[in-house]
């Protein structure tokens, strides 16, 4: 079975991701991002967490994530 990949810009590198990664949720999933406090911005849109299901990751697109750690 052929496992079909998409390129996108992730945090300023081209990143291979697989074709079910098809929206910014399924992306912080694949990351284990989807518990953490994050911005997302899609080609140079922030995207809301209430729309993170419904914001498709395509190929090309350019994408930053930013997350938050704690400690002092």
């Amino acid at each position: 079975m052929t496992v079909l990949i998409k390129k996108v810009q992730l945090n300023g590198e081209i990143v291979e991701l697989p074709e079910d990664v098809e929206s910014v949720w399924d992306l912080l999933k694949f990351y284990e991002l989807e518990n953490r406090i994050v911005v997302v911005e899609v080609n140079k849109d922030i995207t809301v967490k209430e729309n993170y299901k419904h914001t498709p990751v395509v190929a090309g697109d350019v994408i930053e994530i930013i997350h938050f750690v704690g400690g002092g």
